[in-house]
């Protein structure tokens, strides 16, 4: 059985994978529809209650706030998956140079992995949005160098020992540079890893999202975002709280799942935690008897 479908048994990983592939549905159907257009502006629906036609109510300019949210949705998942991207690549580049490098390199490379660490998302995009001013690109750059250095630190140690292998050597002394065994044996063996800290990270990158958008370093006034909403809506909360839990439960929804699905597949993905180790009994070896 595969890792996802061992993930999808757990009520856990089930609820991550519906409530992630629900935000991507509503994404994609907001580039063709929405209820009523985003930011058109109707001071005659100003503050209406959650009610047909305006599902969620209106916020302090007539605008339907269901709309909003779902091209908000839009913004959350282009950002998780930028960032997830730059993840990836930049984490990978500094995991092999830690790894697979000449010994001054490989500790290099390490020194600079513990030094980035302890950079913060936050002081990452606020130093970005210095020089290029506000922007969702930055956000995606920013949370992708910032998750990048976790996913450095956390495959370094697995490429080290992966190879060191048998099968590795072997791979090697029958010809293959250092190159096809990278990519036909080194990688192969961290994909799992990598799916799952691309999970987690794309949570961490909804909420970086809407965490900065709402201080002014993500999105612009003219993008959609769930952050902005809040920013926006907030104002109002003495006067009007139900139009805040709006774009707030989307955000809470949007990074529980992507950690509840990083979790179930983290169980999913460990070695250690066979169904013998959750059921209290000792792992079996094959071919060695208990």
């Amino acid at each position: 059985m595969s890792a996802l479908a061992r993930a999808l048994r757990t009520p856990a990983g089930a609820f991550g994978l519906i409530v992630v592939g629900a935000i991507i549905v509503v994404a994609l159907v907001s580039l063709v529809w929405t209820p009523f257009p985003p930011y058109t502006v109707d001071s005659t629906t100003r503050w209406a209650s959650p009610s047909w036609p305006h599902l969620l109510g209106t916020d302090n300019t007539g605008r339907d706030i269901l709309s909003l949210v779902m091209v908000g949705a839009r913004t959350a998942i282009l950002v998780a998956a930028g960032s997830a991207a730059i993840a990836v690549v930049f984490g990978l580049a500094m995991a092999i140079l830690g790894a697979l490098t000449p010994r001054w390199v490989r500790e290099s490379a390490a020194v600079l992995i513990d030094i980035l660490v302890a950079f913060p998302v936050l002081l990452i995009a606020m130093m970005l949005s210095a020089v290029w001013g506000g922007s969702l690109w930055v956000v995606a750059v920013a949370v992708g160098l910032g998750f990048g250095v976790n996913i450095a630190r956390v495959t370094r140690p697995e490429l080290r020992r992966i190879a060191a292998g048998d099968f590795v050597l072997a791979a090697r002394a029958s010809g293959l540079t250092g190159a096809q065994t990278l990519r036909r044996h080194l990688l192969p063996n961290i994909v799992p890893i990598l799916i799952v800290q691309v999970s987690w990270g794309m949570g961490v990158a909804v909420l970086a999202e809407a965490g900065l958008s709402y201080l002014g370093f993500g999105a612009s006034v003219t993008d959609p975002s769930w952050g902005l909403l809040l920013a926006e809506l907030q104002k109002y909360i003495s006067v009007h709280p139900l139009s805040v839990l709006w774009p707030g439960l989307a955000i809470t929804l949007a990074v529980l799942a992507f950690n509840l699905l990083g979790d179930a597949l983290r169980d999913a993905t460990d070695p250690t935690l066979t169904r013998g180790d959750r059921t209290g009994a000792l792992p079996q070896t094959p071919g060695v008897v208990a």
